[in-house]
């Protein structure tokens, strides 16, 4: 368990930092990009989504072995001088915290059940999603707003979609991924105007050929793991508006711009309670809460950047989010819940205990290169071999065991590494033994620096 323990709150931890600065690049990008369009901010704010949800866990991976594993992958594919190198541990990450074992044991288990709770009522509101649409009642249109749905299916594409009216929600929605349909109140249809109707029918439309329930479906669920944090909340919601921008500007291009605006307007004064509540997991057009800022964009005079400004834009905001996450990669954190465990719980106090890899190699003062056997590079025999070793008080190599790899190469590895020498790691003053894990990367690639590195 400690080591999931350990990637979870390697996970927690990043997320904690790297959620805000995330959120930061993108509305800064954003705002650059605005005389682009709705699109091109909508598309930031999805790309920040994402990043958000997956970035956090680039602390589980082990970076020092991944390049090793990939110098050994282009030394498949040409003949240059044999490489070897070491990387102690598992690798490890800048900055790596160090907790008491419970307060690291609560924090997992708190996140965990936070979690399992969102997942939870992701999956319940998915299933209230299924039943809504179930339920739904089938109804006609009227000849004019009969003739517009054609129209609308016709522009943008979706000829599958039907409509129908529950008493479950307040305003009008889309659900479905394989059977499109488009969901209004019972009331609607009787004392909203055709002007306005319309206008509804065009935006929901607007979503389906966007395939947004998908789409949301999709962020909705990679964002589980960070849905606890405020940040998020700020960047769905932004996502939200700018989706609803977007369907806005591809629905307004049915009539004139002014006139949907308006209609927009008096859609919502229309509806029962002003604004309603969003339906879960549903698209509606009443998705963002910021109606102003929508008409606002609606009536906004067009702008028409110049091709290189455009650009320039653009490539700004691609360089400063390759930047933030090349910075939040290289600053991550690993949290480290086996050494922890075994600092504060000792199953043996003569037995070894785990020390963290950065620790354990300023401990060696003597260490012998592994030698690449001849047959091995004659065979084009490559690969990575895995040690297991405990290191004695008086910082000899006690035991050595190879758990994975070539076994034309393991040989060679053991036969090194069983000759090095540490200096006493002490707890308490006194020597203790020490358990680690030492990778051995055989690779017939040109090497780009030195022959070796340590981590």
């Amino acid at each position: 368990m400690t080591t999931l323990e350990s990637m979870i709150l390697s996970y927690l931890a990043n997320a904690l930092w790297q959620l805000p600065l995330l959120f930061g690049m993108g509305w800064l990008a954003a705002r650059a990009l605005r005389p682009l369009g709705s699109g091109a901010e909508h598309r930031v704010w999805v790309s920040v989504l994402l990043l958000q949800a997956l970035l956090p866990a680039a602390a589980t991976i082990p970076w020092d072995v991944l390049r090793a594993l990939l110098n050994f992958s282009s030394g498949s594919l040409n003949h240059g001088q044999p490489n070897i190198s070491v990387v102690m541990g598992p690798g490890a990450a800048f900055g790596n915290p160090h907790f008491p074992a419970w307060l690291l044991a609560t924090l997992a288990i708190a996140y965990g059940a936070i979690t399992a709770w969102f997942v939870a009522r992701f999956i319940w509101r998915l299933n209230a999603t299924r039943l809504l649409s179930n339920n739904a009642v089938a109804v006609e249109l009227s000849a004019d707003a009969a003739s517009h749905w054609e129209r609308c299916a016709d522009t943008f594409g979706v000829t599958t979609a039907s409509l129908g009216t529950s008493q479950q929600i307040y305003g009008p929605i889309t659900v479905g991924i394989r059977r499109r349909l488009v969901l209004m109140p019972p009331e609607m249809l009787e004392v909203v105007p055709d002007t306005e109707l319309r206008t509804a029918i065009a935006h929901e439309f607007a979503h389906m050929s966007r395939h947004d329930f998908l789409k949301n479906l999709v962020y909705e669920f990679l964002a589980l793991p960070v849905r606890f944090h405020p940040a998020l909340s700020l960047t769905r919601a932004r996502l939200m508006e700018s989706r609803e921008m977007v369907c806005d500007q591809l629905a307004a291009g049915l009539a004139d711009h002014h006139q949907y605006a308006r209609s927009l307007l008096r859609l919502a004064s229309l509806l029962v309670g002003g604004m309603p509540a969003r339906t879960p997991h549903a698209i509606g057009i009443f998705d963002a809460t910021t109606l102003e800022r929508r008409v606002m964009r609606l009536k906004e005079k067009p702008t028409h950047p110049s091709t290189l400004r455009r650009f320039a834009t653009a490539t700004a905001c691609v360089l400063l989010g390759a930047g933030i996450c090349a910075t939040t990669i290289a600053l991550s954190v690993h949290v480290d819940a086996l050494a922890a465990s075994d600092d504060q719980h000792p199953s043996n106090a003569n037995g070894p205990v785990v020390v963290k890899a950065d620790i354990m190699q300023n401990q060696i003062v003597h260490k012998v290169p592994p030698v690449y056997p001849e047959e091995a590079k004659k065979e084009r025999i490559q690969g990575n071999v895995q040690l297991d070793a405990v290191i004695s008080k008086t910082g000899e190599v006690k035991e050595l065991k190879a758990v994975s790899g070539p076994k034309e190469l393991r040989q060679s590895a053991l036969d090194a590494v069983r000759h090095w020498l540490y200096k006493p790691f002490l707890r308490n003053g006194e020597p203790v033994e020490v358990k680690t894990t030492i990778h051995v990367i055989y690779t017939l690639a040109e090497p780009k620096g030195s022959g070796s590195s340590n981590n």
